[in-house]
């Protein structure tokens, strides 16, 4: 069965958004402060063959990377080119520029997430999308958590984790300190 990885930035306090929402704690940082993360997250991209998304994430991302080039994001192409499938129950089409669509799901997520575990092929990964990753996380749904945990201090805002999953289920299995001072954490869970 293919793994369901969530991967999130995390501020050192524990908050994804902070007060207003924003998630400039961790998209101030310049491309070439980056390099050892983005080789990283490239060799995770040839792990995955599914990108999921939730439709606030999926606006984000749509607005940014289909126009990113590997000379600026070196995961551009990789991220691009990669199957997406957007979680909504508002949107009719989800364009990703000259890149193909990102196929929707409309209707019950959780569901349609138990049957795509069931497909042969890659692992798949959640990026964002606090709401349906939290709704998954209750369902036990979740392989891995990728947190890529931010040396900044939101001072409020909103969570990751807020009770759905306990410490005890996790498993750290690898952890990478970068020059930007983040920390990677790859946590699997315990099923």
């Amino acid at each position: 069965m293919r793994k369901l990885i969530v991967e999130e930035w995390v501020a050192l306090d524990g908050f994804v958004a902070d007060k207003n929402g924003q998630l400039d704690f961790f998209t101030n940082l310049a491309p070439e402060e980056n390099t050892y993360s983005d080789r990283d997250q490239l060799q995770f991209l040839e792990s995955i063959d599914t990108i999921l998304l939730g439709r606030k994430t999926y606006e984000l991302f749509a607005d940014f990377w289909p126009t990113a080039t590997t000379d600026k994001e070196v995961i551009a192409d990789k991220l691009n080119g990669t199957k997406k499938i957007v979680f909504s129950n508002t949107l009719s089409k989800a364009p990703w520029g000259k890149w193909p669509e990102a196929e929707i799901i409309s209707g019950e997520a959780i569901a349609a997430i138990k049957k795509l575990k069931l497909l042969p092929g890659k692992n798949m990964v959640l990026w964002g999308s606090i709401s349906l990753a939290q709704a998954l996380m209750k369902e036990n749904l979740i392989d891995e958590y990728h947190i890529q945990l931010c040396p900044v201090l939101t001072g409020g805002g909103r969570t990751f984790f807020s009770g759905e999953i306990k410490a005890e289920q996790l498993d750290l299995t690898e952890w990478r300190k970068y020059n930007t001072g983040v920390v990677f954490l790859n946590y699997a869970v315990k099923k």
